[in-house]
């Protein structure tokens, strides 16, 4: 019998088939211009769009989406407010025009698209009543509707504009009192219009009712009570309320909705051919990372309503929503919700009076930014796309265009934002793109970072550090260096290496007593921050037994319930929901845990909490930081072509040179950003180095003269352009001159490190598609954590390491490797001789990596950026040099599971005085020991050149070894 294939529903035509209405919460150009629009009519059933100030805001300040309109605005005397509404203007009618069939096919119940007027009029009746009627007059379309807030101001206002025949969207609806007035005045302004005699069968409205927000307040008030319970049975009462506010308080809306619109005063309106004024969810995606990304889709559909919804919340609603009616359903229990809340002390009239504020402030502030951005463009037009230039030969730069033309014609950028997993292996790809929304999320859900930051620096902690490896620890690195200390803000440390010197260094580095520690691992089961938890819990606890006070005797407590005595007020945990991590810090009593995105993999976590809780704690702007970033997600948006698009401009060029041979990346950084060259070390080596594919990032290698290369690589120049070094600059122009590929990314100020974070991720991401890997996986870094697990195993139980063959010994210095390797090297009677052998292996197109397992500080770093130039200028191969264990998270996958074109020398050390790990047989220096055997045998299984030298002084010994590198390379 022949099988048929049954094609799946989409879930959002389901939900529209259930009486709810989906509308789209985004608007900007290339959305209507691209053809985007019409396909989510087409083939999702999308039933309407309501604009939204801020994207209006970043498409003009990061794209060319309104270069066109603003050339001509610019040229006009026109205040930017004008010239916004006469952009805003153009795109609304434009998607009246997309929506129009809707409308007409449901006779006008949907199909509309809705505009705001200005937020500064959200306290002035008569203010907001004059300019509703001017845009609806301007616009003039029957399908528009003009939003106007429901604040106390704008209801009166809301019902003139019905009694008058205008359609009307009112907003910021968060309290079901403040519903019913609104329903009210909408059901005034009818029969006022049908007592003069005039039609209301073709009037529509919506109340905007606020979901998300509501829950990020509460669920916040019920983890401090939690906190501070008698028993952990009512605390565990309080936690199981929390994510269930924002629906109860819906479900109760719903229910008055009904109500409000039956019974005979309402029905004498129904006779007339009035239309119910439909409630409609709005701030529907899930800001916290605990709830299911659809939660406020899946638990709000019924008749009769509409959901508003954000790109990303709509994406993953059509890949796994669940369409079924629920909101009838469970009525009782958000009653029992709602009252055990107000048990529990919590004022829902407080909180929601509060959002209404918030939501004012907002909406003004959204208003604000994106008339500066107005007045910013008529200055100095530009887009972000101008900020990368490029330089590349003419085979080169047609290969390139190739690789844009596939994308352009096959609706690739699209398909990338849709987390299309055939852009790549077709495997599990779209699990783990979560990051493409996450700027959206953490500015709708700025509340927990800023009240965080308040904290921290109201109890006056003069240190943070963060405790986390690889994607958990480089992108604070990167706050921390290229920020600074932040006036009234602790300074931030890393901690990412288990090597007791460093361990021990940073703890000097600290006053424990005054340090506030962030445990991050997504995860919750990485051997490192698991450990350096349990060492510096330990370390605090005893430091406060001996200094039982306050931070800051003025605050008493740093929690309610929570006294500074206890060693879980100094720790905060960033790690995913439901993993060990949490629950060891609900354990400990941290005073925070902050929740990564499970869709979001460790080197694509940069803008998600895994970055953001430590740039708050240190003081930088969140807020500036993820709007400013904002401009770039909007510039590498699903209907930016690809050759507009500055990530996906980017990714073809790294992509497509990498296939034609030049797969070594060299970035170079102002001394002002420089730290961002790690960061982007993990991002492009565990992305693309794995199947025997992969492209080496080259980082901190100076710039040489370009005689020193070979035709493996690609340079990339990142320009602080506040702070630029003209050494630099002519060193990058000459490589220019003689031809080689440059591509230059200006870098305005320290607060655009965000917009690369995201542009790079784009790249990698369209660079991973062109070589053909998945770049969301790291299978081969795994393959030196069990080996390491193996070790400290076995040390546990023997108390001792397996014993390891030397292969040669001289000088303090003792060389292992293989059988294999030491065959192809030949021997030698002194270190020269074998190194010369070792070093013969690298052909053109290898690369040398320098993996130190000793402690990282300047005088090593500098003594091992020696020796890799000595080998750079030598052989012109490209160099990489990290510190371990750290780099076993980054560059280590590449390494291991990319081309076999490296030449790995590996170097441990000796420890003068090692660290006990507690609750552990074994200490850190015998878990870098382990990291670094199990990183040497995973090289050796992938039958790469590779030979360790141990060094029994660390000084003497880089400086032996770099001596004898350079009699070695003088061939």
């Amino acid at each position: 019998m022949a099988t048929v294939a049954v094609e799946k529903k989409n879930p959002l035509r389901v939900v529209t088939a259930l009486g709810q209405a989906i509308w789209l919460d985004f608007i900007r150009r290339t959305l209507i211009t691209s053809g985007e629009l019409k396909r989510l009519v087409d083939e999702d059933d999308l039933r309407g769009v309501t604009s939204n100030p801020s994207i209006f805001e970043k498409a003009i300040s990061g794209s060319k989406d309104y270069d066109d309109i603003l050339a001509k605005l610019n040229r006009q005397k026109l205040s930017a407010s004008e010239k916004f509404e006469r952009i805003a203007v153009r795109d609304i009618r434009d998607a009246c025009d997309v929506l129009r069939p809707v409308y007409d096919r449901t006779k006008g119940r949907d199909g509309f698209v809705s505009i705001e007027v200005s937020p500064l009029l959200a306290l002035d009746t008569q203010g907001t009543q004059e300019e509703a009627r001017r845009l609806w007059g301007e616009i003039e379309r029957p399908n528009v509707m003009i939003k106007v807030p429901g604040t106390p101001e704008g209801v009166p206002a809301f019902q003139t504009l019905i009694s008058e025949g205008i359609n009307v969207n009112v907003t910021l609806l968060f309290a079901q009192s403040a519903y019913e007035k609104v329903a009210e005045a909408y059901i005034a302004g009818l029969e006022k219009r049908a007592a003069e005699g005039k039609d209301i069968s073709k009037l529509a409205s919506v109340a905007s009712f606020f979901v998300s927000r509501i829950d990020t307040v509460i669920d916040k008030q019920l983890e401090e009570k939690a906190k501070a319970a008698s028993s952990p049975e009512e605390a565990a009462r309080l936690r199981a309320l929390q994510g269930k506010a924002a629906i109860a308080n819906a479900k109760q809306t719903y229910r008055k909705y009904q109500q409000i619109f039956s019974g005979a005063r309402w029905e004498a309106l129904a006779a007339k051919g009035a239309r119910t004024q439909r409630v409609l969810w709005a701030s529907t995606g899930t800001k916290n990372p605990k709830y299911s990304d659809v939660l406020y889709l899946d638990s709000l559909i019924g008749p009769d309503t509409v959901n508003t919804v954000p790109p990303a919340t709509m994406d993953a609603f059509r890949d796994h929503g669940n369409p079924t009616v629920t909101l009838t359903q469970g009525v009782s229990e958000a009653d029992a919700t709602m009252d055990a809340l107000a048990k529990a002390g919590i004022s829902m009239d407080k909180v929601t009076a509060d959002l209404l504020v918030d939501g004012v402030r907002l909406f003004r502030e959204s208003f604000e930014q994106v008339i500066g951005a107005i007045e910013k463009n008529s200055a100095t037009p530009t887009s972000k796309i101008e900020d990368m230039r490029y330089s590349l030969s003419e085979a080169d730069h047609k290969a390139v265009e190739e690789t844009l033309d596939d994308w352009e014609k096959n609706n690739k950028v699209a398909r990338l934002w849709k987390m299309d997993a055939s852009l790549w292996t077709n495997a599990d790809e779209a699990k783990w793109m979560g990051w493409l929304g996450i700027t959206t999320g953490q500015i709708a859900n700025l509340k927990p970072l800023l009240d965080l930051q308040e904290e921290i620096k109201r109890e006056g902690f003069t240190h943070a550090l963060l405790l986390g490896m690889g994607g958990s620890s480089l992108c604070p690195e990167v706050t921390a260096m290229t920020f600074g200390k932040q006036p009234g803000y602790p300074s931030l440390h890393i901690l990412d290496s288990t090597d007791p010197e460093q361990v021990q260094a940073v703890e000097k580095a600290v006053d424990l007593k005054n340090t506030v520690f962030i445990v991050a691992s997504k995860s919750g089961s990485t051997l490192e921050p698991n450990i350096f938890k349990q060492y510096f819990f330990e370390r605090v606890a005893d430091v406060l037994k001996e200094n039982p006070h306050p931070v800051d005797p003025k605050a008493g407590s740093t929690r309610v319930g929570q006294p500074s005595s206890e060693p879980g007020s100094r720790f905060i945990a960033i790690t995913d929901p439901g993993s060990k991590m949490q629950q060891v810090a609900e354990e400990d009593k941290f005073r925070d845990i902050f929740y990564g995105v499970p869709s979001i993999g460790g080197r694509y976590s940069a803008l998600s909490n895994f970055g953001m809780v430590p740039a708050a704690v240190a003081g930088i702007d969140v807020r500036k930081f993820l709007d400013c970033t904002e401009e770039m997600v909007q510039a590498c948006g699903p209907t930016v072509p690809a050759r507009e698009n500055p990530g996906v401009l980017l990714g073809a060029i790294v992509g497509t040179l990498a296939k034609r041979g030049r797969d070594k990346v060299t970035v170079f950084a102002s001394p002002g950003i420089h730290d961002i060259g790690a960061w982007l070390e993990q991002l492009i080596a565990e992305s693309t180095g794995k199947n025997g594919k992969g492209i080496i990032p080259v980082d901190r290698e100076s710039i040489g003269a370009p005689a020193q290369y070979g035709s493996d690589r690609l340079f990339v120049y990142l320009r602080l352009a506040t702070a630029p070094d003209a050494e630099q600059d002519a060193k990058v122009d000459a490589l220019e001159k003689a031809g080689m590929p440059v591509v230059r990314i200006e870098v305005k100020d320290t607060y655009e490190i965000g917009q690369e974070y995201f542009r790079w991720e784009i790249a990698t991401a369209v660079a991973g598609s062109v070589i053909g890997i998945d770049p969301f996986d790291q299978p081969d870094v795994e393959a030196s954590k069990i080996v390491t697990k193996a070790l400290t195993t076995e040390y546990e139980q023997k108390g001792s390491l397996p014993k390891e063959d030397t292969r040669f010994e001289q000088d303090g210095i003792s060389l292992f490797t293989d059988d294999t390797n030491w065959n192809a090297i030949a021997g030698g009677k002194t270190l020269e001789e074998v190194l010369r052998s070792f070093l013969s292996r690298l052909t053109p197109g290898d690369y040398f990596a320098l993996l130190a397992y000793v402690p990282m500080n300047a005088g090593n770093e500098a003594a091992l950026q020696k020796t890799r130039h000595r080998v750079r200028d030598a052989t012109q191969n490209a160099t990489c040099m990290g510190f371990g264990p750290r780099f076993l998270h980054s560059t280590g996958q590449a390494y291991k599971g990319g081309p076999n074109s490296g030449v790995f020398l590996q170097i441990t050390c000796d420890h003068k005085e090692d660290v006990p790990v507690p609750g552990q047989k074994y200490t850190f220096g015998i878990v870098e020991a382990a990291q670094a055997r199990g990183d040497f045998s995973v090289l050796i299984e992938r039958k790469r050149r590779a030979l360790r030298v141990h060094l029994a002084d660390v000084a003497r010994g880089l400086e032996r070894l770099d001596a004898a590198v350079s009699a070695a390379l003088k061939r």
